[in-house]
């Protein structure tokens, strides 16, 4: 089962952040729909006898890339991300997140598409007003775009799903035949329950799925501060083939 606690330890992070003030939106999908759009080599996971679909907005925060002190200008200027991801299994059974599409504001982070990380460029914005926070963007050229304001509220005991839907220690990407593998590390997640205030987008059609039907579950945190990634390796031939 996933665990709230990080699977492995990141000895040596590619990248150290914090991510903060994130929101979890979630909603089932039938599993072939989902199978349909992976790579050879990963397989949908599922809970509850669904796939699972997540948009997951924040704002990236102090920033510092392998050997280098953290960066006054990153460290004081945030940018927003958004991922909208479902959940997969790689060989040997290994629990992960598979990305759909990411959004983002800082083009520092395109560096990710080395590895098939599909990051787009777009502005992106983040705001806290009168107990809520609201999420919006646009990718550049004007679409997909989406919205959401969520109102945080009391903390909660996550269940069982909320820790298989939030807490995942392995990234998977593919580009040019080749899935890699991205390890990640940070704090158990701290979750508030939340409420959905207003809702719009349209990132599910671009990234080749249905939009999602229903109201999703919905959850909020102020953040993880010791976030680690640490670096991509690719997985080999052997490991590709789901057993």
């Amino acid at each position: 089962m996933v665990s709230s606690e990080a699977a492995q330890r990141v000895r040596v992070p590619l990248l150290r952040a914090q991510w903060r003030q994130q929101a979890f939106l979630h909603w089932p999908y039938p599993p072939e729909d989902i199978q349909a759009i992976l790579p050879n080599g990963l397989v949908v996971d599922q809970y509850d006898g669904a796939a699972w679909v997540s948009l997951t907005p924040f704002l990236m925060a102090d920033l510092r890339p392998l050997g280098i002190s953290p960066l006054p200008a990153l460290a004081a200027s945030p940018f927003p991300e958004t991922n909208l991801r479902t959940y997969v299994r790689a060989p040997g059974g290994r629990h992960g997140v598979w990305f759909l599409s990411i959004e983002v504001g800082s083009a520092m982070m395109l560096a990710a598409r080395t590895v098939g990380a599909p990051y787009h460029l777009g502005d992106l914005s983040v705001l806290a007003y009168d107990g809520t926070v609201s999420y919006g963007g646009s990718r550049r050229g004007g679409e997909p775009t989406y919205r959401l304001i969520v109102r945080p509220g009391a903390t909660i005991d996550p269940s069982e799903r909320e820790v298989w839907l939030t807490s995942r220690w392995r990234a998977y990407t593919h580009r040019l035949g080749v899935l890699w593998e991205t390890p990640i590390w940070h704090e158990p997640w701290s979750l508030h329950e939340a409420t959905l205030e207003e809702f719009h987008e349209t990132l599910t059609p671009a990234a080749g799925i249905s939009a999602p039907a229903g109201d999703p579950s919905v959850t909020f945190s102020e953040g993880v501060r010791h976030v680690r990634l640490g670096i991509s390796r690719p997985l080999r031939p052997g490991e590709a083939d789901p057993g």
